[in-house]
């Protein structure tokens, strides 16, 4: 079975002969490793680990026209006004040479293909305008909020509309969009329903009539958010952050039936100088999570530096080991 019929049948909530795999790492951790003899056989992480590969296609999501780039710097709705016509579809935020290319190669080797949207909404936004005053921003003035995180959506449908346009068909589309911290979300359930919510819906909405599934990356305690963003249209959530609450076998057993979940599982327990820890970890989530399909194997956030090559190794063992189908 294809690395792309894993994925496609787990986001139809279907078994496969295994859990697809993936995961992402710290740089400071492949460097970790090589110290430690990794890779033995000269393979990238994803060939030596067998995990299922994907291929993205990506795009230029700041302030550019078809000439230049431009290094423009939004701290308040007064410099948004000044440059939001350079946020607009323009045929440089798109390599269709290259695009078209891996198309093709995806479609010669039934590899998973995935529109790469990079950071979305509230995680774009107040990375580049601060979080304290954008945090300000969504109870002072909530309309212009409205309108930044619709303007990225736009942008990101037009870009999508214009890649498919020349043929190119995505399996899925994976957006950033960190709504939470270690206690819960940043803000409230009210604030999503009233700002976000209509700006996730609109994307999700597009991306479904284009038949693609919708993955959503979210840090932090997003728990009280999930009925909200499945009424949204994400298929997807990853990494699924234990320490900030998020329980991989409640989360399957409240939102399995409709939706994917990718990660859960607890860097701090491949860490643990017990071999147990981890193996109880994997054995008490990954056969619940991937019963019905609807399970793909990830960290619970990327993996750190603390994580022996030969910890990581085992952990991957255990992977397979009940991650299989019978």
């Amino acid at each position: 079975m294809t690395s792309a019929e894993r994925y496609r049948l787990v986001l139809s909530h279907k078994e496969p002969d295994r859990i697809p795999m993936r995961d992402d790492f710290w740089g400071s951790t492949i460097d970790a490793w090589k110290s430690e003899g990794y890779p033995p056989d000269g393979k990238g992480v994803w060939e030596y680990f067998g995990f299922d590969g994907w291929a993205g296609i990506g795009a230029h999501l700041w302030f550019r026209d078809n000439e230049k780039e431009y290094d423009v710097a939004i701290r308040n709705k007064a410099n948004w006004e000044e440059f939001k016509h350079l946020y607009k579809y323009c045929d440089a935020r798109v390599d269709f040479d290259g695009a078209i290319r891996t198309y093709e190669s995806c479609q010669k080797n039934d590899i998973f293909l995935v529109y790469g949207g990079g950071a979305l909404g509230f995680d774009l936004w107040q990375n580049r305008i601060g979080i304290k005053h954008f945090l300000e921003s969504m109870i002072d003035d909530p309309e212009w909020i409205k309108e930044l995180f619709m303007a990225n959506v736009d942008l990101n449908i037009a870009i999508v509309e214009e890649i498919t346009a020349r043929g190119v068909q995505f399996d899925a589309a994976m957006f950033y969009d960190d709504l939470g911290y270690k206690t819960g979300p940043f803000f409230s359930l009210r604030m999503y329903r009233e700002q976000l919510f209509p700006a996730h819906k609109k994307l999700c909405d597009f991306l479904h009539s284009k038949k693609m599934k919708v993955i959503l990356h979210s840090c932090g305690g997003i728990r009280p958010l999930m009925p909200m963003l499945i009424e949204a249209g994400f298929d997807c959530f990853e990494p699924l952050e234990v320490k900030a609450g998020m329980d991989l076998v409640e989360l399957k057993k409240s939102f399995g039936e409709v939706v994917t979940f990718m990660g859960g599982i607890d860097v701090r327990a491949m860490a643990h100088p017990d071999p147990k820890v981890i193996e109880n970890e994997i054995k008490t989530k990954i056969p619940v999570a991937m019963k019905n399909g609807g399970y793909i194997f990830h960290s619970d956030h990327s993996v750190p530096h603390n994580v022996s090559f030969k910890q990581y190794e085992y952990t991957i063992e255990l992977v397979k080991k009940y991650g299989t189908y019978k």
